[in-house]
This record gives structure tokens, sequence and C-alpha cells, in this order.
């Protein structure tokens, strides 16, 4: 049987037609994100690891063990030598990481064959992934064939805290659309109940709810956080919540699930890992000191 091809149809409105057809069709595919919180409504673990940290080749081990040991999402920070954002921990394994020679080139070369590892379903990373990482290095790459070559790996999101709205509407946004990619925005306790509406309707995947204006890793008063969440529960946004920065132990991830979708922690793990290079046992005891 004859397969149909755009430039056998007989003339552009056909073309543009199909082409429409096959674009809405995408868009109607859940990504692995949105499946993930059509399955499981409360209690999501994402867990933030670093590119190239603690070995250059710790990337796709490390994540491997996040997953076998219970994370729901594995954020993987691209690092860069100005993170407006990161606490010291970060900041230190980003360096470390940049020291061993990671690279966003570097990081897609071992993030190859990540969703199909040689046939071997056990080593396959089948949890949704997203990239962190800022604006600058993504631009001196790209900002195209940074969405391209993430789609061709198997990355399902991306965080880029310094991309302005404006931006992410006027020029970026169309992009992330083509290459399917969900982008997560983050809110803080200061920003507009009119921005978060805003916000609630570009985001895709879940919305990332900073529990403070501060860098990662600070300690938080969870009581003024909780306050905070309520608040954006009770806004009835239609992406899901998941919260961070402070939140580092299995009482922080609980306090921080009564009232969001779901947690995501870094510096405590980051840490865990300088302590203990070895992924699998460090990760195993980290994991189930949260969700035991």
């Amino acid at each position: 049987m004859s397969q149909t091809c755009l430039s056998c149809l007989p003339d552009r409105q056909g073309r543009i037609n199909l082409e429409s057809q096959m674009s809405n069709f995408k868009s109607s595919l859940m990504s692995r994100i949105q499946e993930l919180f059509k399955k499981k409504s409360s209690r999501v673990l994402n867990i933030y690891c670093t590119a190239g940290f603690p070995q250059l080749n710790s990337t796709i081990r490390v994540m491997q063990a996040l997953q076998k040991n219970g994370a729901d999402i594995i954020e993987l920070g691209i690092p860069y030598s100005d993170p407006l954002a990161d606490g010291p921990v970060i900041q230190e394994s980003g360096a470390i990481a940049l020291h061993n020679g990671m690279s966003i080139k570097v990081l897609f070369e071992q993030l190859k064959g990540m969703r199909d590892l040689h046939g071997d379903y056990s080593a396959k990373v089948t949890v949704p992934v997203i990239l962190m990482g800022y604006l600058n290095p993504v631009l001196q790459y790209g900002f195209e064939k940074f969405c391209s070559d993430a789609a061709a790996v198997g990355v399902d999101g991306l965080i880029l805290p310094d991309l302005p709205i404006r931006e992410f509407e006027t020029e970026y946004g169309q992009t992330l659309r083509k290459y399917n990619l969900d982008f997560i925005f983050l809110v803080t306790p200061e920003t507009s109940a009119e921005r978060i509406r805003k916000i609630d309707s570009l985001s895709t995947g879940f919305i990332y709810a900073v529990s403070s204006s501060s860098t990662t890793g600070k300690d938080k008063d969870f009581p003024d956080v909780e306050r905070y969440l309520q608040k954006l529960r009770e806004m009835e946004l239609k992406n899901p919540v998941l919260v961070g920065f402070g939140i580092k132990d299995k009482a922080t991830f609980q306090s921080a699930c009564k009232y969001a979708d779901g947690a995501i922690i870094g510096s405590a793990y980051i840490k865990a890992l300088k302590e203990n290079p070895e992924e699998e046992s460090t990760s195993k005891k980290f994991l189930e000191a949260i969700l035991k």
C-alpha cells in the first residue's frame, strides 16, 4: 500500500490541512510528566541531581539509582558558572562538574539511548526527565538546536528560571511546543495572583512553587510555607504544583505534600552524594529515609 506524503498532495491547502492535523495529533499526546500526574496525584517526588557530578560519567548511573529507589521525576541540572538561584551546595557540585568536563554537548552525548540502553529494560530510564539550566549557555548552544537535541534523547521538559514570560510568549514558547517539551515556570510567595494565573496559563507539566525568594538549600519556616501553599491550592490552578527550596527530609517532604502535589529535593541529595559518591547505596539510603 502506498504511503501518503506531503509532496504528493494536490495543492498547498491540502498540505496545510495535513500539517495542521499532524500538529494537533502530536499536541494531543500526553507527555511523560502529564501521564505521571494522571496516575499519581500526591506525594510526587522530584529529585535534582547535577549532570557530571560527582564524576563526569556519573550522570546516567545517578539517574538509574534515583529511578530504582523511588524518584518519580529526575531534574537534571546543567552546571553553569553563574547560577542565580542555586545555593552553595549545588553551586559547588556545578563547579566540580564543570571541572570534570561537563558541557551541554557532553550531556546530550551521555543521555543518548537513556530511553533504550542496548535493549536492557532494567537499565532504561522511564521516569520523566527535566533539564534545569540558565538561558545564556542554552542561547550559546542555539535554542532550537538545544530543544531538538533534548527531545531527540528523550528529555521531557525544561526549567530556565531566567527566561522571562514575555520572551517565552513572543519567541521561545513556539519552539518548545514544536519539540513537545513541557516548560515549567517558577512562582514564589511574592508572586502576585495575576502573575500566578498567567504562569499557570503558560506552564505545562507542573508549576514549581519556590518556598521562598532565597536560594536553594536554605532552611524554611514551614508554617509560613504551608500558608503560601494553601493559597496556591485555593486558586485551583490547572497545573499540578511541586514545592522546592528547603525540602530536605521526610518531615519537610510530608509538610510540603499537605497542600501540594509533591516536592523537589536538591541540595540535601547532592550533599549526600558528596559524602558518599557511590550512587546506588547513597540513593537507596536517601530515598528510603524520605519515602518509608
